[in-house]
């Protein structure tokens, strides 16, 4: 089965990563704390019941791909008030996409406090494709060669790596599709 993905056109291939420009998306988003192979649950439950809360007026949201989970580097804004926001834990932000057909102010507001609407505007990503586990090693082995291919390239990184995941947790680990992503400024 195939889902939605945000829009992007591919500007250049290199050996280790592609270079992407994304149109703008909206996202829904909540934080966690904890363990990096622990916390996606958690998250995932939260964003589900957002996207499929069935009493609504305007019905379920259609699930997309990626599920993007994105550590909060120390000391960086998350915009968050919750007591998750002041764990001294690890903090991942979890986000579902929402299907390019819903502008920020049509979705729903979520009735669940920790899960916020935001608009993610146009911009330039380097993308690392992988497949395998959902490990936190195979997540920074690869984003590591993605900053180092990034670096070799003469691209500027900007903010933090994000985890992109594309397919469900009973999907065989050797044909699932991940990928990491960073940011970068145009060159």
């Amino acid at each position: 089965m195939a889902y939605e993905e945000p829009a992007y056109r591919v500007i250049k291939t290199y050996p280790a990563f592609e270079l992407r420009q994304y149109d703008a998306y909206v996202v829904a988003e909540t934080l966690v704390a904890g363990a990096f192979d622990e916390v996606g649950s958690q998250a995932f439950r939260k964003l589900f019941r957002y996207i499929s809360a069935e009493q609504r007026p305007q019905g379920k949201i259609a699930m997309t791909t990626p599920v993007i989970q994105q550590p909060i580097a120390p000391g960086e804004k998350s915009g968050d008030e919750s007591p998750v926001a002041a764990n001294t834990g690890t903090r991942y932000r979890f986000a579902f996409v929402m299907p390019a057909e819903y502008a920020l102010d049509e979705l729903p507001k979520p009735e669940n406090v920790s899960i916020q609407l935001r608009s993610i505007p146009a911009r330039l990503m380097a993308a690392r494709r992988y497949s395998g586990t959902w490990s936190e090693e195979r997540y920074r082995n690869n984003q590591q060669q993605l900053l180092e291919a990034v670096q070799a390239a003469g691209l500027k990184p900007l903010g933090t790596a994000l985890f992109a995941r594309y397919n469900a947790p009973f999907s065989l680990w050797f044909l699932r599709r991940n990928e990491v992503l960073i940011e970068v400024a145009a060159p």
